[in-house]
């Protein structure tokens, strides 16, 4: 669909310096001044008077109109420029200049979002959209943020083919979490699957980047870095999810627990054969592989019995 959208090309303007411009001014203004004044001692008497007083206002509101067509360009910004109700182009050299004073400067976003002025920023900027609930793979309602660094490469596209491109990059970047949100699971899938949203950060922040850059190639926005800055399952499942992360970890710790003290066992015995220490027959074996397995796997430290007696 973006494809078929016809796409305003950018076109960079070189306007002529700003200040030999204000000094062609000044002298506009103090000629009329000096016309005005040559004619009211001419007197009225003269037919000179009227040609040197309209002389004098015409420079006078000339000067005074062409002040309009000054213009002063910050590092790292831009300024679109229509003349007549078509693209007459955009200066992006940072400097003191002068354009046609019928030119106005356009940018759709200074009048929606506070503090954007007619000026256009070219410098890097973060956006940090609110926190949305989504469903991810598995279908479980998950909070999700994302913070996205961006910044305007193509001021043409971003005033003339899009109503608001700060706008536009927020709403398609909520577009793009929820598409990139529901292909994946929160965590680890119990079929082995590596992504997931919270195990795998950095191939999700590049998928996230080329999904919301696709969508904002259209406003002349290029999307430098987009990562997941809050990222937890919803309170209504939060408590159970817990819980089944906790049961996890628990389990996990056990199979480790128990195949030490398989080994321990194991080589407490070889350890018994090999120094001829004591010979257990298979009853008694078995009564030991117990006990040890029960003193290494226990939650709490056993307590010892001393047997001043036989072993029988």
């Amino acid at each position: 669909m973006q494809n078929e959208i016809k796409q305003t090309e950018e076109k960079v303007l070189k306007p002529k310096n700003g200040w030999g411009m204000l000094f062609f001014n000044i002298l506009l203004i103090i000629g009329g001044i000096v016309l005005l004044v040559v004619g009211s001692i001419i007197g009225d008497s003269n037919n000179l008077f009227i040609l040197f007083v309209v002389m004098g206002i015409l420079l006078l509101v000339v000067g005074m109109f062409m002040f309009n067509g000054l213009k002063v360009i910050n590092p790292n910004e831009a300024l679109v420029l229509t003349l007549f109700g078509k693209y007459y182009g955009t200066i992006k050299k940072e400097g003191y200049f002068w354009v046609n004073p019928f030119c106005a400067t356009f940018n759709p976003a200074s009048g929606v979002i506070t503090g954007i002025g007619k000026k256009i920023s070219m410098k890097a900027m973060t956006l940090n959209n609110d926190k949305q609930k989504v469903n991810d793979e598995e279908g479980n309602p998950i909070e999700i943020g994302v913070v996205v660094i961006w910044k305007v490469v193509n001021t043409a596209r971003a005033v003339f083919d899009v109503d608001n491109y700060i706008s536009y990059i927020s709403t398609q970047c909520d577009a793009a979490i929820r598409q990139v949100a529901r292909q994946y699971p929160y965590d680890v899938s119990e079929n082995g699957d590596e992504k997931s949203l919270r195990g795998s950060s950095v191939e999700i922040a590049e998928i996230l980047k080329k999904e919301i850059q696709t969508r904002v190639d259209i406003a002349g926005i290029e999307i430098f870095e987009a990562r997941i800055s809050h990222l937890a399952y919803a309170p209504e499942i939060a408590a159970a999810m817990l819980q089944r992360q906790q049961a996890s970890a628990i389990i996990a710790a056990r199979q480790k627990i128990v195949d030490g003290a398989v080994s321990m066992v194991e080589m407490a015995l070889n350890k018994l054969n090999e120094n001829g220490i004591v010979q257990l027959d298979e009853e008694r074996k078995a009564a030991m592989v117990s006990n040890l397995l029960v003193v290494l796997c226990g939650n709490k430290d056993a307590q010892p019995i001393v047997n001043s007696g036989t072993i029988i």
